[in-house]
């Protein structure tokens, strides 16, 4: 059965030879039986379990018919809104809808309903009322408990409410789903894994000892001082050995409780499950209608590692895979690597072979796998811990043996590098310089400003000019013309009109001027969303600044100053920072002055034109 999508329909049922499915999984995008799409992994790794697992791709949620085409599932039912929060893949940061989904054919929008996870599991209620319905996926781990949502601007219940589901798996789900699969195989209830790790479950009086944390209750974090206060003590729970339950009363006296995470996998459990027979195409039926194009970006990519320890504020890694960087075996890596490079459409070019920062692949902390993560301290801010043992020079010989693999005539790193990492070891970005990269190169300094970056609990700004130094030196000694990319993102907490400005300068200095950037978005259970809900920081209590949604579109523009649309909001946040003389002719300004409309271009405003009357050349009589 290695060469057979998972089932969508019954037909592919037979194929199979199954007449019921165990579990089958719901998702908002398109079914790509890919590693890195979550319904096509965690499919594949039930079915190796022994379960028989079908996917329900991008249902139509305005009738049953699609969540009926399966059948009942003999165990439950498993939803996901995809890869993303349904609301981020349907929104802009202006709060404008996307005209475009990558995750879906032919990028087409609009075939997932905002707040996907729910509309899904209703629909699902509403057809199979006693099947149980477990939450997974991004969007179910950033809004595992009572959360400020960023669309609505007003706080949420934790999703299992809204959702009215039965079990909710944040994290990436392995475990977890493999233990509810068995419980629920031997006839045992939901209530059996009220105690699973990675979960969350609903319950009326569920026990208050010492190894839970009762934070303040739905309608008391209406409070921002309360709100602060419970993400602070369920921040602090964030780790799978010395966590502790978190509590969070959600309506009518009944409570979301949330287990500690689930332990992080072994190299052995990775290689286990990137082992599995994915095929690494779309399913055929997306074949007539232009292919699911967020493939293209990872169809010959290879993911390392999983874990990110650098714990960017803004971002939602930490949170989903844990700060404990995983890895997988050399060995498993080059497998895959033989697959890929075996495979009759492939180009000879490995796009990527990297993770969460490429080079923290094989990063490890001896104090982690005693204790856990540090409470009270970050990995790499404000300077890298010496307890972490980076091994950049076992990434670089993976790289190399990847390289020398028959059929693979290029490796490089697309997915970014952690640069202040990059910078402890100079041999890494000469040998990175020399072969892994085009001279093209993604990092993300998000910010000039160290105000704004320390909130973002990103490295100093020096940190990056210095490696940005460094590496164009090694470029041009390899004889490659260096090109950084830097991710920046506008109008985070903390940044002000003058930051933005500063930032404007930094890259009007540079001569660099970038089509794509980020304007900040707000992801549930983030740090720098409490920040944002609350006007301060929830670990220090110290105030922070929060631009208006005008000075917002105005940060934002700053960062593409060099486009004519934007200048006249540049303009208006130059004249309020007073920083008029960066208006002007000339490059050393940001924008030139506003032109005065002669009455032939308010004319041509107007969709007309004043032209001089022509005189007959005729003479008089």
């Amino acid at each position: 059965m290695n060469n057979l999508f998972l089932p969508m329909n019954k037909e592919e049922m037979a194929a199979w030879g199954w007449n019921y499915l165990d579990v089958i999984i719901v998702t908002g995008d398109a079914y790509v039986d890919h590693p890195a799409f979550g319904a096509a992994l965690l499919g594949r790794y039930l079915v190796k379990l022994g379960y028989k697992t079908g996917i329900i791709a991008q249902p139509d949620w305005r009738n049953t018919e699609d969540f009926l085409k399966l059948g009942r599932p003999r165990l439950f039912f498993g939803v996901t809104a995809g890869n993303l929060d349904s609301m981020v893949a349907n929104y802009s940061a202006a709060k404008r809808r996307r005209k475009e989904d990558a995750y879906s054919p032919n990028k087409q929008a609009g075939l997932r309903p905002d707040r996907s996870t729910i509309v899904y599991s209703n629909r699902l209620k509403e057809c199979y009322p006693d099947v149980p319905i477990v939450l997974g996926g991004i969007e179910a781990s950033m809004r595992r408990l009572a959360h400020y949502d960023y669309w609505n601007n007003d706080l949420r219940r934790s999703l299992i409410f809204d959702a009215k589901a039965d079990l909710l798996v944040y994290g990436m789900g392995e475990k977890q789903l493999g233990a509810i699969a068995e419980n629920l195989s031997m006839g045992l209830g939901i209530e059996s894994l009220y105690n699973l790790a990675g979960t969350v479950h609903k319950e009326k009086e569920p026990f208050i000892g010492d190894d839970t944390v009762l934070i303040p209750s739905f309608d008391a974090i209406k409070d921002k001082k309360q709100f602060s206060s419970a993400y602070k003590l369920f921040y602090r729970e964030l780790d799978p050995y010395r966590g502790r339950t978190v509590i969070q009363e959600q309506q009518d006296g009944w409570y979301a409780v949330v287990n500690p995470p689930a332990k992080p996998l072994t190299s052995y459990e990775l290689d286990d499950i990137y082992a599995l027979p994915f095929l690494r195409r779309a399913h055929p039926q997306y074949d007539l209608v232009g292919g699911v194009p967020g493939l293209q970006t990872v169809q010959s990519s290879i993911t390392t590692h999983r874990g990110c320890p650098g714990e960017c504020h803004f971002c939602s890694l930490a949170l989903h895979q844990g700060r404990t960087v995983q890895s997988r075996s050399p060995e498993s890596i080059l497998e895959e690597a033989k697959k890929i490079a075996s495979d009759p459409l492939f180009g000879g070019t490995i796009d990527d072979a990297g993770g969460p920062s490429a080079n923290l692949y094989a990063a490890s902390c001896p104090l982690q796998e005693k204790r856990g993560v540090c409470k009270e301290r970050h990995c790499l801010t404000p300077k890298i811990c010496p307890n972490l043992k980076l091994s950049q020079d076992i990434y670089l010989q993976l790289l190399e043996n990847i390289r020398s693999i028959e059929g693979i005539k290029r490796v490089y790193v697309h997915s970014g590098i952690r640069f202040d990492v990059a910078l402890k070891d100079q041999v890494f970005l000469k040998e990175l310089c020399d072969k892994y990269v085009g001279g093209q190169l993604k990092v993300a300094p998000e910010h000039v400003s160290n105000n704004v970056l320390k909130l973002m609990n990103k490295p100093m700004h020096h940190v990056y000019e210095e490696f940005c130094t460094t590496y164009t030196d090694l470029c041009r000694a390899a004889g490659k013309k260096p090109y950084i990319i830097p991710y920046l993102i506008s109008s985070h907490p903390g940044s002000t009109l003058t930051d933005a400005i500063k930032l404007a300068v930094f890259l009007k200095k540079q001569g660099r001027f970038f089509e794509q950037v980020q304007d900040y978005i707000p992801l549930p259970l983030t740090v720098s969303c409490t920040m944002w809900y609350t006007g301060e920081n929830p670990f220090t209590g110290e105030p922070v600044y929060i631009p208006d949604e005008e000075e917002k579109m105005m940060q934002r523009a700053l960062l593409q100053f060099q486009d004519r649309r934007n200048w006249p909001l540049v303009r208006k946040a130059l004249i309020k920072a007073n920083r008029q003389d960066l208006i002007g002719n000339g490059p050393e300004f940001l924008v030139p002055p506003e032109k005065e409309k002669s009455a032939n271009s308010f004319a041509k405003s107007k969709g007309k034109r004043l032209v001089k009357p022509k005189y007959s050349k005729k003479r008089r009589v």
